[in-house]
């Protein structure tokens, strides 16, 4: 008989849960236009942009955490930065640029993503919530990304049902045990203070995992990053878009991993998911000695993930 595990099944955000409607830098220039701000082209705007991001990025690190400025003025500098350097002298740019462009891509004006994966992620989860002998106990669903905090919100304008758990933020855990969320927490390095591929941002997220599985089955909260449910350990698998960054990052945490995206000649030769036929799960990825490494494959989307782990679970439960 199989050893049952919770799978600990985290994303990504930009790039792979939801990406942008057309061009970031398409869509600063169409908010410009609005302002009356002309007399450069899009190339310019984007060399712009870039020098004020990273300006900013080296004066201010973690989109302005670290200089108690908050992600919204530090985005208000780089807008202005990005702009004033353009605009003919004397001319200032508009007080209303800044609060409009914030707007749109704190939403789905500036984001999207596939019509599917919202109504897949809810199949997976109420797939394994109808079976209770399944190899799965429990699935837990986050997000795990580089970003500031404008991702939970993102998410709920494409239509996500998302979790008020965010790392260092303190929520009566009782609303996690009364509601099912389509995400269940959120784990961004704005809030935890380290960015992928630094094993911590993973580990906060593990110990965020603990803390949903012990509430929903009753038992309170998790204490001090432990198990949540006696010896049930964890299937954690990491969805993500670089290589470098979610590959390595996960690898390097102990995670098993799946890198979406367009196949390159630039990293290893990850095995597709399509080619593990009708393997268990449980022999895709299986449980891990020390001296195990942690298994990554790829696939061409986070939808192909959820389709891949769907038809797993009614395969082989």
């Amino acid at each position: 008989m199989r050893q049952q595990r919770n799978l600990l099944l985290c994303f990504d955000a930009f790039g792979t849960l939801f990406k942008p409607t057309r061009p970031i830098p398409e869509q600063y220039m169409t908010v410009a236009r609005q302002y009356g701000l002309e007399g450069f082209g899009l190339d310019q705007l984007e060399a712009s942009f870039k020098s004020a991001f990273k300006g900013e990025l080296l004066a201010h690190p973690n989109y302005g955490k670290a200089s108690g400025m908050g992600a919204e003025k530090w985005w208000t500098n780089v807008i202005h930065k990005t702009f004033q350097s353009l605009l003919a002298p004397g001319r200032e740019v508009p007080k209303e640029l800044a609060p409009g462009l914030l707007h749109r891509f704190s939403s789905n004006e500036a984001y999207t993503t596939s019509s599917d994966i919202l109504s897949l992620l809810r199949l997976l989860k109420h797939h394994q919530s109808s079976h209770t002998r399944s190899s799965l106990r429990g699935i837990v669903v986050g997000v795990v990304t580089n970003s500031d905090d404008r991702v939970p919100g993102i998410l709920s304008s494409l239509g996500f049902y998302v979790s008020p758990l965010r790392f260092g933020h303190n929520i009566d855990t009782a609303v996690l045990a009364r509601e099912q969320y389509d995400i269940d927490l959120h784990c961004m390095s704005y809030d935890v203070g380290f960015a992928k591929p630094d094993r911590r941002i993973f580990d906060a997220a593990e110990a965020m995992a603990n803390t949903v599985i012990a509430t929903q089955n009753g038992a309170g909260p998790a204490r001090d990053g432990g198990r949540a449910e006696g010896d049930v350990p964890w299937l954690k698998l990491y969805v993500g878009d670089e290589f470098q960054v979610d590959v390595v990052g996960a690898r390097g945490a102990g995670w098993n991993s799946i890198l979406v995206g367009p196949e390159t000649d630039s990293q290893e030769q990850l095995i597709d998911i399509g080619q593990t036929g009708h393997i268990p799960l449980d022999d895709v990825f299986p449980l891990r000695s020390g001296s195990t490494v942690p298994v990554a494959l790829r696939a061409g989307s986070a939808r192909m993930v959820l389709e891949w782990l769907i038809t797993q679970r009614l395969e082989n439960d």
